[in-house]
């Protein structure tokens, strides 16, 4: 079986579209559609139903996927790597949500780019978590992290650690809003109190007031500005009120910069999952940073 047609079987599977597959293997879209056919004309089934927008493989489409894609993937290591060269620094291409990797993920690691044997560069993408297992299944990044598990046998997901979510403003906010025993703190007193927030939709404060309160936030966003540390220095300078991940405010809090305005007996709590193409762990850089990233993510929880 051509190498070549199995190639961009794979890329049309990941990125789910012909289109997509073309510009990411620098092909026309003819071309990518006349080798999938030559592909399903060597094994006598169909791999793929086509649809309005892209496709869908098919249940033996699937199968081969998860059959050749860690192969290939390991056949493609060893070209980038080649045989000889022994001064080759691999590259770990890592994504993630910005603030998670900007804080721990990427301190976490920073002791793998040293000058040992086994270093690696590294290199950082920041996304939500479609982006980001989006571009892992296309093969643009080889470790992902996200809050979400990916479905079907192409990308594999364990566990990284739990982020507790806490619900902060400063002490000004606080007394105005009359919060005197944070065990006890009722919606309706932080009712009037401003919000910041990563998007006007309110993802972190409306799953905190659902989860804890059992209610919708009363109040608009004030300031939305789509990264947390952004969040936490408003927070910080007085624009209203924010729900933030417990590693990121922990320094203000600590300062009391912030405060806690409730001290719920079960917290909201987030999980991350650290993300590879099924079968890339054998890949000695990629199996390196998955196993440093689980080991201090032991003394994140």
């Amino acid at each position: 079986m051509d190498l070549a047609l199995l190639r961009t079987f794979v890329t049309v599977h990941r990125a789910g579209s012909f289109t997509r597959a073309a510009a990411l293997l620098g092909l026309s879209q003819p071309a990518v559609t006349s080798q999938i056919r030559t592909l399903e004309r060597q094994l006598g089934r169909p791999l793929f139903l086509r649809q309005a927008r892209g496709v869908t493989p098919t249940t033996i489409g699937d199968e081969l996927a998860h059959k050749a894609a860690p192969h290939l993937d390991a056949l493609v290591e060893i070209a980038e790597t080649g045989l000889e060269d022994d001064s080759f620094l691999r590259t770990l291409h890592l994504a993630g949500p910005p603030e998670f990797t900007a804080e721990r993920a990427l301190p976490a690691l920073g002791g793998l780019t040293g000058e040992d044997d086994q270093a690696f560069a590294l290199r950082a993408s920041f996304g939500n978590a479609e982006e980001t297992l989006e571009g892992l299944a296309a093969g643009h990044h080889d470790l992902a992290i996200g809050t979400a598990r990916p479905r079907g046998a192409l990308l594999t997901a364990t566990p990284l650690c739990d982020e507790v979510h806490v619900l902060v403003a400063t002490p000004h906010w606080a007394e105005r809003a009359g919060v005197e025993d944070v065990r006890d703190t009722d919606a309706s007193a932080l009712k009037h109190v401003p919000v910041v927030e990563v998007h006007e939709s309110l993802p972190f404060v409306a799953r905190y007031w659902a989860s804890v309160f059992d209610a919708r936030p009363a109040a608009p966003a004030t300031v939305v500005a789509p990264d947390l540390r952004a969040v936490l220095a408003c927070a910080i300078a007085g624009a209203g009120l924010a729900v933030l991940p417990r590693y990121l405010c922990a320094e203000a809090l600590e300062r009391g910069d912030v405060v806690a305005l409730h001290d719920p007996p079960v917290p909201p709590l987030r999980t991350y999952f650290l993300v590879v193409r099924t079968g890339t762990l054998a890949m000695p850089h990629i199996a390196r940073a998955h196993e440093w990233l689980l080991r201090a993510a032991a003394d994140w929880n």
